[in-house]
């Protein structure tokens, strides 16, 4: 209700703290009342908008039998996330469902739930739509409840492989939902983040091309571990978090640990193996 009337998280919480008698007597922090209410703002249900997503989606179901919707409905009958597949999305899925990829960084709507489509790779190396989500939070129990939902849609068959960013809950949920799946990181999520990360060294453009060679053009594991370590140490990287976490796990996104199983061309992914 202060969020909605315009009061500042932090004054809404010492308000709370005042009429707890203290620090002391709180069983949670800031932090926890500003991820409920970023969450409660983004929660479908106001201005009438989840009734019309209710009703076009059994519109939709009566216009077609094989067009499939899930909701998930919070204490106050609002709604926290939402699935839905139509028929050709069902039936393409069957056949190009041994792999897909998974991101929610492609937009959101204007409650800032994020849009989670799940996407496949036809015989024609054309990106299918495979399914599609919104979320109010990107959390493990929310990325659970949504790749639940999809394997209830296609008839409990979990994809082969799936591929994603980094997001450590989507890790989480992969393996508690698909626990026999392969799942590797997205390459060129990876190596975008190349400026990001190491332009502040004085031998940027050294380094970004060595990285490159080490990645793209190492063939096998023995080759790709030395190059890394001669890269590593020529640069003086041993104590670089972001790298040292990449090297730990390489086996979800380095080239040459991952060519034994069948993966795609992803033309999402501007020609990078997906």
């Amino acid at each position: 209700m202060n969020d909605e009337a315009g009061v500042r998280v932090n004054k809404s919480y010492r308000s709370l703290v005042a009429s707890a008698g203290g620090y002391d007597n709180m069983e949670f922090i800031e932090r926890d009342v500003r991820n409920y209410v970023g969450q409660q703002r983004r929660a479908l249900g106001k201005q009438g908008d989840a009734k019309a997503l209710l009703t076009h989606f059994s519109q939709m179901s009566e216009l077609n039998k094989y067009f499939y919707f899930d909701i998930d409905i919070d204490e106050d009958s609002r709604i926290r996330h939402v699935f839905w597949a139509d028929a050709r999305t069902r039936a393409a899925c069957k056949y190009f469902g041994d792999v897909i990829s998974f991101d929610t960084t492609y937009l959101t709507n204007k409650y800032d739930m994020p849009f989670a489509p799940f996407v496949g790779v036809n015989h024609h190396g054309q990106s299918i739509l495979l399914g599609c989500g919104l979320l109010s939070s990107e959390d493990t129990s929310s990325f659970v409840w949504l790749f639940q939902s999809w394997l209830r849609c296609m008839s409990n068959k979990p994809p082969e492989g799936i591929v994603t960013d980094q997001c450590k809950a989507m890790q989480n949920a992969i393996e508690c939902v698909f626990p026999n799946a392969r799942h590797r990181w997205c390459l060129w999520h990876i190596m975008k983040k190349i400026p990001e990360k190491l332009q502040r060294f004085g031998q940027y453009k050294d380094i970004k091309h060595m990285m490159n060679n080490v990645v793209y053009e190492s063939s096998t594991v023995v080759e790709f571990e030395s190059e890394w370590d001669n890269f590593i140490t020529k640069y003086d990287l041993t104590n670089h978090d972001w790298l040292r976490n990449l090297y730990d796990e390489r086996h979800r996104w380095v080239p040459c640990f991952l060519k034994q199983h069948f993966w795609l061309e992803c033309p999402l992914h501007k020609g990078v193996k997906a």
